[in-house]
């Protein structure tokens, strides 16, 4: 089975990132503006993207600020069955580079990086590498930078800006 993997470090506390991957605030601010969520296990989650296509996630597992998992129920079939996984690993920068030295030039460019979180996102269970897995692939990592920009800066770019330069 494929998967999707991704890590970033976003200069912020784990407890403003846990928010912003939990509630439909947060959620709205860095995914879709529409998403509709509950930070509570067994809840689903709505992802809607224009008024003729949404995903919907059922959230199976949360450790408040360290850990959301949820399955794809609906949305393209190729989501369905997929699952996601946010990790958060925060720490002190000095600790975080002796178990993550690959995450050092991300490290060094963060502006509040005595508050680093290292992120990561697994999107895992998809039955083959096809064109739809390389572009949610790519997409992943624009949404990931929508949520690191809300995350240090309080204004993400959520769809249907995640591709642009510039808003």
């Amino acid at each position: 089975m494929a998967g999707i993997y991704h890590q970033l470090m976003i200069g912020a506390p784990p407890e403003r990132i846990y928010q912003a991957i939990t509630t439909r605030e947060g959620l709205a601010g860095w995914w879709t503006p529409d998403a509709e969520a509950k930070p509570q296990p067994g809840s689903i989650a709505r992802f809607p993207f224009g008024s003729g296509y949404f995903k919907e996630m059922k959230v199976i597992e949360l450790k408040p600020f360290e850990l959301v998992k949820w399955d794809c129920i609906a949305g393209a079939d190729e989501w369905i069955g997929t699952t996601l996984s946010f990790t958060l690993e925060s720490g002190d920068p000095v600790t975080l580079l002796a178990f993550h030295p690959e995450m050092g030039d991300q490290m060094r460019q963060l502006k509040n990086s005595d508050k680093a979180t290292l992120l990561t996102l697994k999107h895992d269970n998809w039955k083959d590498y096809t064109p739809m897995f390389a572009e949610c692939s790519y997409t992943w990592a624009r949404f990931l930078r929508s949520l690191k920009l809300l995350c240090e800066t309080g204004k993400g770019r959520p769809w249907p800006h995640q591709h642009q330069t510039v808003l």
